[in-house]
């Protein structure tokens, strides 16, 4: 009797959930894609304990440090889940330096010592050593900013930054892999004349962002496509864009150049093979966004960066396999001697002494 009410039970279930999934309308309208065969880990990807050996600024203390800033004192910045952008002095203790009210992404410093930061709901801010915010530019072309990302900064004060979806906010951006349609864009604020310039538009997710050494171009990570793209801003080619490296090995989120011919690339996770099932069927992509996050494939928990230099090739790449050190990063910060690690949903920040 048991098991005739065991099996009954979940008859019931199962024919609750078809008739969910079959009235809910679907919040996203996606298309097919075919992703190339991941390449193979060998090579440059070779996997590796190098992130194992990092160590860990403010353990415990943070919650998704997603990406991190370092000022003339030494003194590390990040964003935090709740808003807030934190520092962190010479002896380890955290301290709040503002709080935006949004949620605070890819940040550096300008030549005057201000924080520039990219807000995924506030748009582009530029905050003073004192702490006080104003807000830069939330649109272009009369379309607001969705979702403010990451940002890099010129020679001549120029911003360059993305706002990676025109339709999916912060929280959503998984929608955004599932729809696979390009919402994103390449943009750039000049503070003296305070114009904001649409260069590139229909990115695939447009995520990190990074000037080359000379600043003749700028890389744009395109996360959902698993590939980056770069804008030329001199030469013969400028104003014109094209794919610098594609197939990456995992999903490219925040993008840091290092001025010296290498570009870190932050890979929050690498590539499954579910996911790129899944592409291959938009109705089964519309039937998953319905459900529950809980019910979603789950990231692969592993700490994964790469280097590229200017001709986009992959030179090097940083692992913690066991995902138990570093995981989910989303940013790779290189500042003189080291490299800082942020993530996107971990508790600490990391610091590598690069050799």
């Amino acid at each position: 009797m048991k098991k005739l009410l065991g099996l009954l039970v979940l008859v019931l279930v199962i024919a609750a959930a078809a008739l969910y999934l079959a009235v809910t309308p679907s919040p996203i309208d996606p298309l097919a894609w075919e992703a190339a065969e991941a390449p193979p880990m060998t090579g440059p990807l070779e996997p590796n304990d190098t992130l194992m050996k990092a160590e860990l600024l403010a353990r415990g203390q943070v919650h998704g440090p997603e990406d991190t800033a370092v000022d003339a004192e030494g003194r590390v910045y990040a964003g935090l889940h709740d808003g807030r952008v934190v520092r962190i002095t010479a002896d380890g203790s955290v301290e709040t330096f503002v709080d935006t009210g949004g949620r605070p992404l890819g940040m550096d410093f300008d030549a005057d010592g201000n924080l520039i930061l990219a807000d995924a709901y506030k748009g582009l801010l530029r905050i003073d050593p004192q702490g006080a915010i104003t807000v830069l530019t939330t649109e272009a072309e009369g379309v607001p900013f969705k979702f403010t990302d990451d940002l890099d900064i010129g020679s001549d004060g120029v911003i360059y930054f993305t706002d990676a979806s025109s339709r999916f906010e912060q929280p959503d951006y998984l929608l955004d892999l599932l729809e696979a349609r390009p919402h994103g864009r390449l943009l750039s604020y000049d503070p003296a004349s305070g114009e904001t310039k649409v260069l590139v538009k229909d990115l695939y997710f447009a995520n990190g962002v990074a000037l080359s050494a000379n600043e003749d171009f700028v890389l744009v990570n395109e996360t959902y496509r698993y590939r980056i793209a770069r804008y030329w801003l001199k030469g013969e080619k400028a104003g014109t864009h094209d794919i610098f490296i594609d197939n990456l090995p995992g999903l490219p989120d925040n993008l840091q150049g290092d001025r010296q011919g290498t570009f870190w690339v932050a890979l929050p996770t690498p590539r499954k093979a579910d996911a790129d099932f899944l592409h291959r069927h938009p109705w089964l992509k519309a039937q998953m966004a319905k459900l529950p996050r809980a019910l979603w494939p789950k990231a692969i928990p592993y700490g994964f960066a790469i280097a590229l230099n200017e001709q986009g090739e992959i030179v090097r790449s940083l692992h913690d396999t066991s995902g138990t050190h570093l995981r989910m990063i989303t940013s790779v910060k290189p500042v003189g001697d080291y490299l800082y690690f942020g993530s996107l949903d971990n508790d600490r920040i990391g610091k590598l002494k690069i050799h």
